[in-house]
């Protein structure tokens, strides 16, 4: 009721408040005055005309005011914040839970367009997972020279522990997480890969319902494909990949515990799923197999979704000051006795200096052309790259080879001189800790701001699974830079989302 009475206290008012439409075009630089090149805006063309999937929403938004999105929004926010979708921020004093900013205008995606980026990204995982395979065991893209050998062998996330061991279906990465970028009319980009642990699936859901829950009418009006069907495909592809010696697997989320950033995706998903969610202390190792802690006794555990990190899988293999993970736990997988979702050691396909390879790994195990491109990166290792990079830090993003959050990052045109020095002292010292790439003019959408709507740049992190098939849910999470001019979308640098509507044709 306090709902609608806000609302209709809003439409009252819309005779004075400008149309949040109008609000948009006001919002919008000029994108024709041939000075210099303009990021592409997902809704409006170069002349200005909105691009006709976007049509509809245009209607929309011409007879909605600002106070009344400025409503929807509050009420997005209380039920968020009921929910308890919040994160943390590491290496913050406080340490306080926040609350991701959620944008209420919507990122729509044309129905061809998907198809071709779901194939990419079908191939892309193909691609990774036959690499994953190949140096844990015959290494023969090592010995092609396609891959420089120190970069595996040296590489942190590289898991000795793992060579020789045959996963389920020779699959490593059951849940990846890719972030992708669209610049333009040349499609999208590659902009990094997320195999380890990645984050984010539950905004993409939570996202969707809010969207359903204050405006029903939109989902009247545009057939959009769901995605609240992800938690089931991701309890098959777990069940898929069990061993075969479990009839009926039972299948646990290992969490590193509430203090982790994303502490509420872990209940969330587990919720979802319908499956137990566990911590180092409610599990143990007996013989060649896992059991769970419950009030009935013991209960063996098939499979694990684990949420922590490598290092702190196992203290007997691993770090060895651990607590969150269980004694043991690789000499069980190593047996076959469970299942890890995802494989220890996929981190190495994750780096960003593989990164770059990842388009020859397409080509040397599935003799097939990318689908969707990379950035091209540079090398900072090879001294004639470094020098190329050193020169033009100023126009450059250089990144750290294993940061990740939007840490560890120059983006040289916002940069100031001082922040290029250290950068540029920190090259010096260790090259081969980064990578430098061209500062990509990323695609924009209308996103209601604190002064009302303007582009702001985004991004998107489809999720694939994988298990005995591949699948990609329609859509993923759509992520927003809020600040004017800013590249970085991640949410522990300010960044927001908003749904990504896929449509059905």
């Amino acid at each position: 009721m306090e709902l609608q009475r806000g609302i209709a206290h809003s439409r009252a008012g819309r005779s004075t408040a400008k149309s949040i439409l109008r609000t948009v075009r006001d919002g919008y630089p000029s994108q024709t005055d041939g000075t210099s090149p303009s990021p592409m805006d997902e809704m409006y063309g170069q002349d200005g005309a909105v691009r006709p999937h976007y049509l509809m929403l245009a209607d929309w938004l011409t007879a909605l005011s600002q106070p009344e999105i400025e409503w929807k929004r509050r009420e997005a926010d209380r039920f968020f914040r009921r929910l308890g979708i919040t994160f943390a921020v590491y290496g913050e004093a406080a340490g306080p839970e926040r609350l991701i900013p959620f944008d209420p205008i919507p990122r729509i995606i044309q129905a061809q367009v998907w198809r071709t980026l779901e194939r990419g990204l079908r191939q892309r995982i193909r691609a990774l997972n036959a690499f994953l395979t190949d140096i844990y065991h015959q290494q023969e893209i090592l010995r092609a020279g396609l891959v420089p050998e120190e970069m595996i062998f040296r590489n942190p996330q590289y898991r000795i522990e793992m060579q020789g061991l045959n996963v389920p279906g020779s699959v490593y990465v059951h849940i990846a997480g890719v972030d992708v970028i669209s610049t333009g009319d040349d499609g999208f980009y590659i902009l990094e890969d997320n195999l380890r642990t990645p984050s984010g699936v539950s905004y993409m859901l939570t996202n969707r319902r809010v969207m359903m829950r204050l405006f029903p009418e939109l989902f009247e009006r545009l057939a959009v494909e769901p995605v609240d069907h992800y938690p089931g495909l991701l309890l098959d592809t777990l069940r898929s990949v069990a061993p075969d010696t479990a009839r009926e697997p039972r299948i646990v989320l290992l969490t590193p515990g509430p203090h982790n950033s994303a502490y509420f995706e872990h209940l969330f998903l587990a919720q979802q799923m319908g499956i137990d969610v566990v911590e180092s202390s409610d599990l143990f190792v007996r013989g060649q197999a896992v059991y769970m802690r419950t009030t009935q006794g013991a209960a063996r555990v098939d499979v694990i979704y684990r949420r922590v990190d490598d290092d702190f899988l196992d203290p007997l293999v691993f770090r060895p000051d651990s607590v969150l993970g269980v004694p043991g736990l690789l000499s069980v997988y190593r047996a076959g006795g469970v299942t890890l979702a995802n494989a220890p050691g996929t981190g190495v396909a994750d780096d960003k200096a593989v990164y770059a390879f990842v388009p020859e790994m397409i080509r040397f195990y599935l003799g097939e052309e990318p689908l969707i491109k990379n950035v091209p990166t540079f090398q900072l290792r090879r001294p004639d790259e470094c020098a190329y990079v050193l020169s033009r830090l100023h126009e450059l993003v250089v990144k750290e080879v294993h940061g990740s959050g939007g840490y560890g990052m120059l983006i040289g045109p916002a940069s100031s001189a001082a922040e290029r020095e250290r950068f540029r002292q920190r090259i010096h010292r260790h090259p081969e800790r980064y990578i430098a790439q061209p500062t990509l003019a990323l695609s924009t959408c209308p996103t209601f701001v604190e002064q009302g709507i303007a582009p702001r740049h985004i991004d998107l992190r489809p999720f694939v699974l994988s298990g005995t098939r591949i699948d990609v849910v329609p859509g993923g999470l759509t992520r927003v830079a809020l600040r004017p001019g800013s590249l970085v979308v991640n949410s522990s640098q300010g960044g927001g989302t908003k749904d990504t509507w896929v449509l059905k044709s």
